[in-house]
């Protein structure tokens, strides 16, 4: 029970100093490059993750790779 509670109030922490952060324009600049970076991550793993299921759906196994929006 113990560590529910420090997780509880670490989850709690991060969120106001998120919050503080994002006050400060500077702030707002780094978290939204982060955010950009991790969309970017997400978008690139998805796009891996919807060609091996072609290429896995595929019976012969030749799919071709689809083409990304870089």
């Amino acid at each position: 029970m113990k560590s529910f509670v420090w997780f509880v109030l670490g989850t709690a922490a991060g969120f106001v100093l998120a919050h503080l952060v994002n006050k400060d324009p500077r702030g707002h600049e780094v978290l939204a490059e982060i955010d950009a970076r991790i969309t970017e991550f997400t978008d690139r793993m998805g796009d891996a993750y919807r060609t091996e299921q072609a290429r896995l759906a595929d019976p012969d196994g030749l799919a071709a790779p689809t083409a990304s929006n870089d």
